[in-house]
């Protein structure tokens, strides 16, 4: 239950988690049509909330899953803000911001892949966190508002980033609590 397996990498939560790495390149691909970039901002949107419904309804919650989604959602985040820094559309102060929550949670996920113990306590208490999702929703929102080059992305940095820390701070505390 807290080992890695390379099959569970074609299991559909893992597809899915996976399928945010080609998208990453997509949106760089599509920077300058922000219609189509925000089309694969939203597909990337739906695959990072998929994954986790399926593999929970579905009974397919995996160590190597639990380690794939956070890794491709942190590889994600990272492509889509450096082509937007790279392009002037966000200043590197902003990449400090929206990637709040990553910065705090890059030493969880990295003992989630060395402890198989970790591993097998989040697959056995799989669960969404509500601070985390709404994170995702700011990013996703600050990102399209960056996009279209919106007056606004100031405000929304802001927003990001606090809701950024709080999920990292309740990742750190529910895993805390559950040794």
């Amino acid at each position: 239950m807290g080992r890695y397996r390379a099959r569970d990498l074609f299991l559909p939560p893992s597809l899915m988690s996976l399928a945010r790495l080609p998208l990453a390149f997509a949106f760089v691909l599509c920077l300058g049509h922000p219609w189509v970039a925000l089309g694969v901002l939203a597909a990337a949107g739906a695959t990072d909330i998929a994954d986790g419904w399926w593999a929970r309804r579905h009974g397919q919650v995996t160590a190597t899953g639990a380690v794939v989604d956070p890794i491709t959602d942190k590889l994600f985040v990272a492509t889509v803000v450096g082509a937007l820094v790279f392009s002037e559309r966000l200043s590197m102060g902003s990449l400090v911001l929206l990637a709040t929550r990553e910065i705090g949670e890059a030493p969880l996920v990295a003992w989630w892949a060395l402890s198989r113990k970790r591993r097998r306590a989040r697959v056995e208490q799989p669960m969404a966190n509500v601070p985390g999702k709404l994170a995702t929703v700011l990013q996703f929102a600050t990102i399209a508002h960056a996009l279209f080059r919106g007056r606004h992305v100031d405000v929304l940095l802001v927003a990001t980033a606090l809701a950024g820390a709080l999920a990292a701070v309740s990742y750190w505390i529910r895993d805390l609590r559950s040794r």
